[in-house]
């Protein structure tokens, strides 16, 4: 069908200690108008809430040039939209690809094979995991070890980690959530379940909301999502408590200046892997042989662009190429 193949390797240790390694660029092209082997069709698909502002810039610029290249975002019928939703849906026949922010789990290449196809994913972009807290609490940052001890009951107040003495209030989204729990699940915690003094939100919204407000509060999220925002700070962390990285550009910048200026990312410290908590974003494609297929490798092919990395970029992500 003439559309190039991807690799069926499992994706290197997300948390890495060094750059992402064995990331080849798929796409040679440097303008969504050169990508080959772009389908015609109207193709749903869906999946990670982390992925919106991707969305929201990238596919009216695919749509520009490939106007019969018609992309739809689908909700789920049923339960919040997630990365682990977008990959059932895809399974279940209802998208042609999805958008995750966790590598693919064994059971769903397992259940891809037993309905007679296989999944694959391919790395476009690369974010980091930010702590926030209330722009009044004054720690000097976290250790990855600490904020697994928040999360699983160890540490219960801000002093025991150089902090004042509050009581510390944990925010999550449920773990039915999407890739980002999921994500901060198997390498934060370490497969440990959450304490019972973790609090759930359904939002990231309403999680930010809550932890401006409450100067014991801690919550994690997509750093585009928190580093930027005015009401809240994001903490620097560290494998070591000697070696904190902050997720934002230093210096930062106080939030009484926002939004007239505002925090940016250390795009750097996630690229090359000082920041300890960096992932990958994914396309989701489901290898049938059809149309559905050219989709999905047309549209990763149109992210690994150089314009779709440098829309990615724009977005607040980091770029993978």
């Amino acid at each position: 069908m003439g559309s190039q193949q991807f690799p069926q390797s499992r994706p290197p240790n997300p948390i890495p200690s060094a750059p992402f390694p064995g990331i080849k660029a798929v796409s040679s092209a440097d303008t969504f108008a050169k990508v080959p082997n772009v389908p015609e069709g109207l193709f749903s698909y869906g999946g990670s809430t982390t992925w919106a502002p991707i969305r929201g810039e990238v596919d009216p610029s695919i749509e520009t040039v490939w106007p019969k290249f018609k992309l739809r975002y689908t909700q789920p019928t049923s339960g919040e939209p997630g990365s682990g939703t977008g990959i059932k849906m895809l399974l279940e026949d209802q998208l042609a690809f999805s958008h995750s922010s966790r590598p693919l789990k064994d059971k769903e290449y397992q259940q891809a094979e037993q309905r007679g196809f296989k999944l694959k994913q391919i790395p476009v972009a690369i974010d980091g995991i930010a702590i926030a807290v209330h722009p009044d609490l004054n720690v000097p940052g976290l250790t990855v070890a600490q904020i697994k001890d928040i999360y699983t009951g160890k540490l219960t107040n801000w002093n025991q980690v150089g902090g004042p003495d509050f009581k510390i209030t944990p925010y999550s989204r449920p773990r039915e959530a999407g890739g980002t729990v999921d994500f901060f699940v198997e390498n934060v915690l370490e497969k440990e379940d959450f304490a019972s003094s973790v609090q759930f939100l359904a939002t990231t919204t309403q999680a930010l909301r809550e932890v401006a407000t409450d100067r014991g509060g801690i919550y994690y999220a997509s750093a585009p999502e928190a580093v930027p925002q005015c009401t809240v700070k994001t903490l620097p962390v560290g494998r070591k408590p000697g070696d904190l990285v902050p997720p934002y550009k230093e210096p930062f910048v106080p939030l009484s200046k926002c939004p007239g200026q505002r925090n940016q990312l250390n795009a750097k410290a996630f690229q090359n892997g000082d920041y300890p908590i960096t992932r990958q974003l994914f396309v989701i494609v489901k290898q049938n042989g059809q149309n559905d297929e050219r989709a999905g490798e047309a549209y990763a092919n149109l992210l690994l662009t150089d314009q779709g990395q440098n829309l990615i970029e724009k977005t607040g992500f980091v770029r993978i190429r």
